[in-house]
């Protein structure tokens, strides 16, 4: 059973690495992958009148 929560807890460590690796080095080997996509948003604001 201890090998099993072993195997378990080994395995999410690695697993949190792979993806803070990913998130810092991915925009390095993929920059399209990480590039936003812009757009232009346009919006009419009402302003309240107090009084």
């Amino acid at each position: 059973m201890w090998r099993l929560i072993k195997f378990l807890f080994v395995l999410l460590v690695l697993a949190a690495i792979a993806f803070v690796g990913y998130a810092y080095l991915g925009p390095i080997f993929v920059p399209a992958d990480f590039t936003p996509v812009i757009e232009e948003v346009v919006k009419p604001v009402t302003l309240g009148t107090d009084g």
